[in-house]
């Protein structure tokens, strides 16, 4: 799994923002690394609009509206971490934001991944407070 994370795809103990900055943000990775055209950047924000993307754990996970798959070029993930934790819309404060864009069956092996990595607060507060290379590696074993 280590070709849909890059290094650079991963940014840690950002400055709290309004989710739909952070959304953006998210998209504009994917695009710049070749994991989306522009227009999934818009499709997230339509997502975030229509769907909290807080699942809960103190973890959100933006990703397009249905239909947005055609703007994904290849399988890939960008994650921000707030360690002071931040509000996410109404539903609550989170620590971690995983920006995602599957490409066909690729979707559920990244939320899978993502769930073993996530499956608690604890956890998620954990890799809020890890580095760049100690996130890299648990998100690419």
């Amino acid at each position: 799994m280590s070709d849909i994370l890059l290094k650079e795809n991963i940014l840690t103990n950002c400055k709290a923002a309004p989710k739909e900055e952070i959304v953006k943000k998210l998209g504009d990775m994917l695009n710049k690394s070749g994991y989306t055209t522009p227009a999934y950047t818009e499709a997230m924000l339509e997502k975030e609009k229509v769907f909290n993307t807080h699942i809960g754990f103190g973890l959100a996970i933006p990703h397009g509206v249905e239909g947005s798959n055609a703007e994904v070029i290849k399988s890939g993930i960008a994650i921000m971490t707030f360690p002071q934790g931040i509000q996410w819309g109404d539903q609550g404060t989170v620590k971690l934001v995983v920006g995602i864009a599957g490409k066909g069956d690729e979707h559920m092996d990244i939320l899978s991944n993502i769930a073993m990595n996530c499956s608690s607060e604890e956890a998620v507060a954990t890799i809020a407070e890890a580095d760049v290379d100690s996130i890299y590696s648990l998100f690419t074993a």
